[in-house]
């Protein structure tokens, strides 16, 4: 992890570089569906947390990652679902977008506390 970077964005980092593979080999019918809404989403993610870090406004940041959170996990779910990861692979991803969700529940709350 860079000096000085935020587990949040290294998690979500490390989560995109671990998913991006797995679904560039989904098949065809998912892979420019479901796979690149995946995608897209943890993207979006990564950077809302990046411009959340900096911001002098950051709860509405926050709860847009939140959003997109949620997203994925459903999203994560529907490969699942549709076989198109094993129960090893959905486990690793639920348990990274959990801690990823439990870190941004603490960031959340520290805004709330510092108002």
């Amino acid at each position: 992890m860079p000096d000085g970077e935020l587990p949040i964005i290294q998690a979500t980092y490390d989560l995109i570089k671990w998913y991006v593979p797995i679904l560039n080999r989904l098949p065809r019918d998912h892979k420019y569906g479901l796979g690149d809404r995946i995608v897209t989403t943890l993207y979006e993610l990564l950077e809302t947390l990046i411009t959340a870090r900096s911001a002098r406004e950051k709860r509405e940041l926050l709860r847009a990652c939140t959003s997109k959170l949620d997203i994925l996990r459903y999203q994560t779910r529907l490969l699942f679902d549709f076989q198109l990861i094993d129960t090893r692979r959905y486990e690793y991803a639920s348990q990274q977008l959990d801690n990823i969700g439990q870190q941004l529940g603490g960031w959340q709350a520290s805004k709330q506390a510092g108002k």
